[in-house]
């Protein structure tokens, strides 16, 4: 039974936070929102978000160059929705972390 509760639970984080991305690259003009739905890509797509190269998702695959590239991309993509880009930094804190995509996302 708790297994069953984990997997609904991840299931839900999953699909908000996709659809946040989603939201975040429709509002940003990024094509391919669509993306945001695919493991991986969905890391391109924020690359492609924050106006970086494609081949930046190598560097969210190491160790410890992930969290710094994570950073940067998240304060391009603050900036990008007019919002403080110190966003980005907070973005990587558990539980803060679920709440920023939906409001990068969902506020205006």
């Amino acid at each position: 039974m708790d297994n069953l509760f984990s997997v609904i639970v991840f299931i839900a984080f999953y699909v908000y936070l996709a659809y946040s991305l989603q939201v975040i690259a429709e509002k940003t003009g990024t094509e391919n929102s669509w993306f945001a739905w695919v493991p991986i890509l969905n890391l391109y797509l924020m690359c492609k978000i924050a106006d970086k190269p494609g081949w930046w998702i190598i560097l969210f695959l190491i160790p410890l160059v992930n969290i710094v590239v994570f950073i940067i991309v998240g304060m391009k993509i603050a900036e990008l929705r007019g919002k403080p880009n110190w966003l980005g930094i907070v973005w990587i804190i558990p539980v803060v972390g679920l709440i920023v995509p939906g409001y990068l996302a969902f506020a205006d």
